[in-house]
């Protein structure tokens, strides 16, 4: 069965690219205009089977609201996938590098090509999504414009890649998590991964003896995210990502910290991403 899958952006974005990479070509993608569109239609089964999202970026770092998005919902993190980051300069077939006189996209996308643009004297127009921007110019048949987005947006929409990989930072990588609703997952065989997220009574040294339980463990804690704990003064939760070698090992460091916090919610274990 062919699955269906909620995105942040348009057909051609990278949100697409990472749930082709993970889903297979034949996944459909669902656009959402914002990420708490993409949540609520993945929390639906009436109309997907998940959702892909950005979780962080390897210059840009964590997208917090989006944490914040994955706290509130009933979803669990089933996988992740690490994409390369690559930025193309695309254009209608025919049309010229010397024809150019505006380039489109995402403000992100455009500094992130910086010292390819500063080398001409384009107009540089911020737009809300890369994949729209491509869209756009195949659209209106522009002669005179340029886009910046993905190669798949180059293919959906018959633009030809002028000049491919202008990006200024070659190992720039966007982590995406693979959602799913929690009544509908599946234990992975495989798994060597968990996320979770906790707090403690923030007493004198009691975040620390979480951090040396979980270490105690042999468990790599590979990240941890400090959140405001929203009607608090001063009180934070934490995102913690852990990497294991056998499940025994995490839930025995589970079982270990769970008296030592306030709260603790697992999003998920599931197996380590692959970088693309």
């Amino acid at each position: 069965m062919q699955k269906r899958i909620s995105i942040q952006g348009y057909e051609g974005s990278f949100h697409q690219v990472a749930a082709r990479l993970y889903f297979g070509k034949e996944v459909e993608v669902i656009p959402c205009d914002t990420f708490r569109e993409a949540v609520r239609i993945a929390e639906s089964k009436k109309e997907s089977e998940g959702g892909i999202m950005a979780i962080e970026n390897s210059i840009a770092g964590s997208i917090l609201p989006n944490y914040n998005l994955l706290q509130k919902s009933q979803l669990r993190i089933t996988g992740e996938i690490y994409l390369q980051i690559r930025q193309n300069l695309l254009v209608n077939p025919g049309v010229k590098l010397e024809d150019i006189r505006e380039v489109h996209s995402h403000t992100m996308a455009l500094q992130q090509c910086y010292d390819f643009l500063d080398k001409h004297k384009w107009k540089l127009v911020e737009t809300e999504d890369t994949a729209l921007s491509a869209r756009h110019i195949h659209q209106h048949k522009s002669k005179y414009i340029a886009a910046i987005a993905s190669k798949l947006a180059a293919e959906l929409y018959d633009l030809e890649m002028i000049a491919p990989n202008i990006h200024t930072l070659k190992n720039n990588y966007t982590r995406f998590l693979v959602l799913q609703c929690e009544e509908d997952v599946q234990a992975e065989e495989e798994a060597n991964k968990a996320s979770i997220n906790f707090h403690t009574d923030h007493s004198r040294g009691s975040l620390a003896k979480v951090l040396g339980k979980i270490a105690d463990g042999g468990i790599n804690l590979s990240k941890l995210q400090s959140f405001p704990i929203p009607g608090s003064e001063f009180r934070y939760s934490f995102h913690a990502d852990m990497e294991f070698d056998n499940r025994k090992e995490l839930d025995k460091v589970i079982k270990s910290i769970t008296p030592l916090t306030d709260h603790l919610r697992i999003y998920g274990v599931y197996k380590r991403g692959v970088w693309k």
